[in-house]
């Protein structure tokens, strides 16, 4: 089991660290995929008022302008939990804030276990709709859990920091699986009914909650699920915290508890497929003239006037291609050169890999003819919107790559390979809102 420490060193690569942290072997907790019940912390209306106001996307969605701004809009947001850095407040305070709301009736501790359905609509369509629970953490080499990205130190140390200090999950992962089973018409069953909770957030979703408290239908879902395995779509290193977590109570001689599990969204792809966005890159240290220059040696590049346009080139392009907001204008680039994708390319790794639009820019262009680091201060990230991404990229005088999304069939390809896609290939969606239900961490909390 890997065990992550504050001095732990930064300057492992991705894909050696994820081996350790996503590990080769671990305690199994009986069966293959394990979504268990447990007591569920939610906010009360009653006293916090809108849940629209005091819920958030997902952390990794939120810089730290956007996180004050929340904090300042209403006093009990999520926030100060899961982002209370940015916001001004240490990790501890947050644990202690925590138990305060508890204590206050801002939050409420669900009195029995439950499972919990979760549902994102829209316009009256449902895009979404999963089990949350407390997933059972699973070393990768089970083949139960299936992680499709590296993962960093960083980010691990940061949330492992968080949640020892705060002692809870404080937002699910998300995770897809081909189901179509008894655990979805459980779900489905029980969406029928009047929801716990409801509201619209400001991205024009409605999110639905409901409470499933019944020992039977808990047992008719563990027994679906037993002999199938899911695809981690979102939240690799909170996972990957999960399990540090884990290994650090059985460093320290705990036995069973709430740390073998993990708060996550499980979702039937079959029954509700997921959305599955680009990443779009954003970098700022390198200039709009020199990008075009060095792309057009290994690429054919064409310019395009306007960014409707452009995006529609982009769309109709053979793969790899890609689109580049640079300066006032766009290039799309296609067609690489053989010769110079055959050189770039890992030969350890299996021809669908290889051929991936994110493998193909982090290797031929990000790390051979651009010459840029991999890391977190050179390569910036913009999910699913590629407006914004070029947006900032001129407000930097940097340059951004506009991608395609990756087709799912390729994505669990390569996981059910044993192969990770590129970092930051995947934005799945839609990810459940951060704030409806959280989980303690201690001793006897989902009993």
């Amino acid at each position: 089991m890997p065990t992550v420490d504050d001095d732990l060193p930064s300057g492992l690569a991705p894909d050696e660290f994820s081996a350790q942290i996503f590990g080769t072997a671990g305690p199994r907790a009986g069966g293959g995929l394990e979504l268990a019940p447990f007591r569920g912390v939610r906010f009360v209306p009653e006293v916090v008022g809108d849940l629209a106001s005091v819920t958030t996307p997902p952390y990794d969605l939120i810089d730290d302008a956007a996180a004050l701004r929340l904090r300042a809009s209403d006093g009990h947001n999520i926030v100060r939990l899961n982002m209370p850095r940015a916001t001004g407040e240490s990790y501890d305070e947050a644990g202690v804030l925590l138990r305060r709301w508890l204590d206050d009736g801002a939050l409420t501790l669900d009195p029995l276990p439950a499972l919990y359905v979760y549902e994102a609509a829209k316009d009256g369509t449902v895009l979404q709709r999963g089990l949350i629970g407390a997933l059972g953490l699973r070393a990768e080499a089970d083949g139960v859990v299936l992680p499709h990205e590296n993962v960093f130190p960083g980010p691990v140390r940061d949330r492992l920091a968080l949640m020892s200090a705060a002692r809870a999950n404080l937002e699910p992962i998300f995770l897809v699986y081909e189901g179509g089973g008894d655990a979805t018409r459980v779900a489905d069953d029980a969406a029928a009914g009047a929801p716990l909770l409801e509201f619209r957030s400001d991205d024009g979703l409605t999110h639905r909650l409901w409470r499933i408290a019944d020992p039977a239908l808990h047992a008719r879902v563990a027994a679906d699920l037993r002999d199938r395995r899911a695809l981690i779509a979102d939240g690799h290193h909170r996972y990957a915290t999960y399990r540090a977590l884990q290994a650090r109570h059985r460093a320290a001689g705990n036995g069973p508890g709430p740390w073998d599990r993990g708060l996550a969204l499980l979702v039937d792809s079959t029954r509700y497929p997921p959305h599955l966005g680009a990443i779009h890159r954003v970098l700022p240290g390198l200039r709009p003239d020199a990008a075009v220059e060095k792309a057009a040696r290994v690429f054919n590049v064409t310019p395009i006037a306007g960014e409707r346009a452009a995006l529609e080139a982009l769309a109709r392009a053979p793969r790899p291609a890609f689109l580049l907001g640079a300066g006032e204008g766009f290039h799309l680039l296609t067609d690489p050169h053989p010769a110079a994708l055959a050189r770039s390319m890992p030969a350890a790794h299996s021809a669908r890999w290889r051929g991936l639009d994110t493998a193909v820019l982090d290797h031929l262009l990000i790390g051979g003819v651009w010459r840029i680091p991999a890391n977190e201060d050179a390569i910036e990230v913009v999910h699913d919107d590629p407006s914004a991404a070029t947006a900032r990229a001129r407000r930097t005088g940097g340059t951004s790559v506009i991608l395609n999304p990756l087709r799912v069939e390729d994505v669990l390809a390569v996981a059910g390979g044993g192969e990770r896609v590129p970092r930051k290939s995947t934005s799945f969606g839609p990810k459940p809102r951060t704030g409806l239900v959280l989980r303690l961490l201690d001793p006897g909390s989902d009993r």
